[in-house]
């Protein structure tokens, strides 16, 4: 059991893929879920597509027998520049939180009995600060100059929300969930919003990495970045 397992999703590029290479860097067998494998550690996993993800499953239990780690990062922005959300259409909305919320869920579910399987498993949900209420209505806060957006940011408060119960119901199993913040950095997902992007997709996964990787004493539904605590 000293070998670790870890599946992180949306694996390909970005934060997610600094995020399985710094899991590798610590020991860890890691499982990039993409939509297009490419690697003998890759499996197809489109976190919309149940058929997927059941197969990701049973061939993680033929292959492995358990999980120990689960990282939530495949996500999608849906931001279309100049629409706010009073002119957002629900099937756009809808389509958001089908990846960054019920994407999470049905990855979780399918992950659980294999994460239970492990001494000290743990989850940890990428989210995003732009999900901080605390942060959304603060206007000393940078992300408070963001044009309004009717899904992303209600996207990763739920994620945040879903993070909280997850925790509360496997606390009792020593099943570990947190909700991490990368923040700011150079990938594909955040070019164009206007921030300095002076961090790199290595430092985004830094604190997810933490957090995948905390001992017994590690906290439980909580939201961090890597500084520590965000705000809900």
């Amino acid at each position: 059991m000293s070998e670790r397992i870890a599946l992180v999703t949306g694996a390909s590029r970005g934060v997610g893929r600094a995020v399985a290479e710094g899991l590798a860097e610590r020991g860890m067998t890691v499982i990039s879920g993409m939509r297009t494998p490419s690697g003998e550690l890759s499996v197809r996993l489109d976190v919309t597509d149940p058929a997927t993800i059941s197969a990701a499953a049973a061939w993680i239990e033929e292959r492995f027998g358990r999980l120990d780690v689960l990282v939530n990062n495949a996500g999608i922005s849906g931001y279309t520049p100049g629409r706010p959300p009073g002119a957002t259409t629900v099937e756009s909305v809808r389509e958001v939180f089908e990846t960054n919320v019920l994407g999470v869920v049905a990855v979780t579910n399918a992950m659980l009995p294999l994460l239970r399987r492990s001494p000290a498993a743990r989850i940890v949900n990428v989210s995003s600060a732009v999900g901080s209420l605390t942060h959304q209505t603060d206007p000393g806060h940078y992300l408070y100059g963001l044009p309004p957006q009717a899904a992303y940011p209600a996207s990763k408060a739920a994620l945040n929300a879903l993070t909280v119960q997850y925790a509360r119901e496997l606390a009792g199993e020593g099943i570990l969930v947190n909700a991490v913040t990368p923040g700011p950095c150079d990938t594909d997902f955040t070019r164009g919003l206007g921030f300095d992007l002076g961090r790199t997709a290595q430092d985004g996964a830094r604190a997810v990495v933490r957090l995948a990787t905390v001992g017994p004493d590690g906290p439980t539904g909580g939201f961090f970045d890597e500084n520590g605590r965000v705000p809900w």
